[in-house]
């Protein structure tokens, strides 16, 4: 009798605590999240899912890694079914489009005040917010000070303007063209047009915009540009700068390492200063953000999960892991951000210090590929004189008024 007691206690001890084990088990809540392209950075995400964890037992972090190639697509699927994602990783234009959608939970201000002011700014939809910043780009002048010595100038020119002054100097004293501007690569001649107070759509057909194209097409007209400007890839620029071809090259501070593998005799000869500018004194920067969507079940636990990952300690981890700059103001006054013992750290530095004038920028359309390529065909026009300035751009805003959502 006594046996059959202690293995009937035995036996109710043992559902007992399976059962308290289930129940534990259900009670956990899943946060799902998507990256774009992060599966490098596997151990970095892993690391910061497993501590969250630990802090919060009752929550479990899918996470889920994304090609870039296909985060657009599947997002813009995922968030019209009634089960997306909790937190997805995106950039700027896409996450506009999706506020624009009505599809995207609205981000309180409250939550964003240890971030970058001037990069939240250009986050805002309708005065609202929709996305928490996540990392940020922002390019560099990189030059060859050796070519830069022999043009016989003094001071390295801050704007496009002071730099197509010189262009011809730099030519005729060392053989090589000042930069090659890939005018017509995605969206850079809208960053310079933008820098030059061109904020809005209207004001493609501006005199300030005339002036811009004019520079450009003075410089090609006078071959103090390369003609391949009007069809080169900033990778096929930076082969140039290698070559020696070239005395300013504008990238990002990850082409050093590139310029340092491959020609390093042209690396010796490199400093770095800051990106080229207008008549405004802006920076232009890429910024990669997360959003929540309205429909997800998870809101408040995945905008935690969210403000936790790009926290300054997080972010400054993942910083130093890569070329890229924090957007939270934590961070960014980090000393790693104020180090300039060496090229890198100073590049690094100069991205940084960048971020405090990014403002204004031009708003994001949800068919920007498509105002993108109507500008760069209209560069492309004006470059080999196929039409005057005058009427490319009003043929270009007559285009664009049909484009424009």
């Amino acid at each position: 009798m006594k046996k059959f007691l202690i293995l009937l206690l035995i036996t109710i001890l043992t559902i007992s605590l399976t059962a308290c084990s289930i129940r534990q088990e259900n009670s956990q809540k899943e946060i799902t999240v998507w990256t774009l392209q992060m599966g490098d950075f596997s151990d970095y995400m892993y690391q910061v899912i497993r501590t969250y964890e630990k802090e919060h037992p009752n929550l479990h972090i899918k996470w889920v890694d994304v090609p870039f190639s296909e985060g657009e697509k599947r997002t813009l699927a995922a968030v019209m079914t009634d089960n997306p994602p909790d937190l997805i990783n995106l950039n700027p234009d896409f996450s506009a489009l999706l506020a624009q959608k009505g599809t995207l939970e609205e981000i309180p201000f409250e939550s964003v005040q240890h971030f970058n002011p001037e990069i939240i700014k250009t986050l805002l939809y309708n005065d609202k917010l929709y996305s928490v910043p996540w990392y940020a780009t922002s390019a560099i002048t990189i030059y060859n000070k050796d070519l830069f010595a022999k043009s016989g100038i003094i001071r390295l020119p801050k704007t496009y303007k002071e730099l197509a002054s010189i262009a011809e100097k730099i030519k005729t004293n060392t053989g090589a063209y000042a930069f090659l501007p890939t005018v017509t690569e995605n969206d850079t001649m809208m960053k310079i047009l933008n820098k030059y107070g061109v904020s809005e759509l209207t004001d493609l057909n501006s005199d300030s915009s005339a002036k811009v194209f004019g520079m450009f097409k003075t410089l090609y007209e006078k071959e103090l540009i390369p003609p391949e400007t009007i069809t080169m890839t900033h990778r096929e620029a930076l082969e140039q700068y290698m070559a020696g071809k070239i005395v300013f090259y504008q990238g990002g501070a990850n082409f050093l390492n590139m310029i340092k593998e491959n020609a390093p005799s042209v690396y010796e000869q490199t400093d770095v200063t800051e990106q080229f500018k207008g008549p405004l004194g802006q920076n232009d920067l890429s910024v990669m953000n997360f959003v929540i969507p309205k429909r997800a079940k998870m809101k408040k636990e995945a905008l935690e999960f969210c403000l936790y990952l790009t926290n300054a300690q997080n972010q400054l981890d993942l910083a130093k892991m890569t070329n890229i700059i924090a957007t939270n103001s934590d961070a960014l006054s980090d000393k790693f951000y104020n180090d300039e013992s060496d090229m890198t750290s100073k590049a690094r530095s100069i991205s940084a210090k960048q971020l405090n004038h990014i403002y204004p920028q031009m708003k994001q359309r949800r068919n920007q590929k498509e105002i993108n390529n109507a500008v760069n065909t209209t560069v492309q026009t004006i470059l080999l004189n196929k039409d005057s300035i005058e009427n490319s751009l009003n043929n270009l805003v007559k285009i664009l008024e049909n484009t424009i959502d």
